[in-house]
């Protein structure tokens, strides 16, 4: 049971409501996720425009997804790998295969994996990478700009990450475990 309230969307802060009715309308459904982020609308608000602004972005919704999967298993966020192995599978339409080596930061693409790698090390190290790394991604054929995308992917993973796993939110998706916590 969560740790924090989900309120139905209907007994949501009234902020709140206009952006879990644009969740509702975009997905079908309102996660319980952005119903417990809701009972902050700057919060709530804050979360739904970078990762709005992230999808307009130079990534692809499989890399993405991807780089939730290494980042939700790094931080053992089991709603978050829940949500993002759904995700992964019925929008993005990666391979369970390729879910499962997203989860260990790996591809059968060297490109992609470069990516994960390098998004599970801006994690594990806060952001402290060193110049091979940097060198190591933009050999794979990363530029600048989605370089600060894959950052600001990690980072955004991490918000959803952490929020999950303060509030113990109840997960809404068929569920799964990270392998290590």
């Amino acid at each position: 049971m969560s740790r924090l309230a989900i309120p139905t969307v209907d007994n949501a802060v009234e902020a709140s409501k206009p952006l879990l009715a644009a969740v509702q309308k975009q997905l079908g459904i309102v996660p319980n996720l952005m119903k417990l982020v809701g009972n902050s609308p700057a919060a709530l608000e804050g979360y739904l425009s970078l990762n709005g602004a992230l999808a307009k972005g130079s990534l692809s919704v499989q890399l993405r997804e991807r780089i939730a999967l290494t980042i939700a298993e790094y931080n053992a966020c089991d709603y978050c790998l829940s949500a993002h192995d759904y995700l992964g599978r019925n929008v993005a339409k990666i391979s369970a295969g390729e879910i499962d080596a997203a989860r260990a930061a790996r591809s059968e693409d060297a490109r992609t994996e470069a990516a994960l790698q390098f998004a599970l090390r801006v994690a594990q190290s806060r952001g402290r990478v060193n110049d091979v790394e940097l060198a190591t991604l933009r050999a794979a054929g990363f530029d600048d700009a989605a370089i600060i995308e894959i950052v600001a992917n990690v980072a955004v993973n991490v918000l959803t990450n952490y929020i999950n796993n303060v509030a113990l939110t109840d997960i809404d998706f068929p569920a799964v475990h990270a392998k290590a916590a």
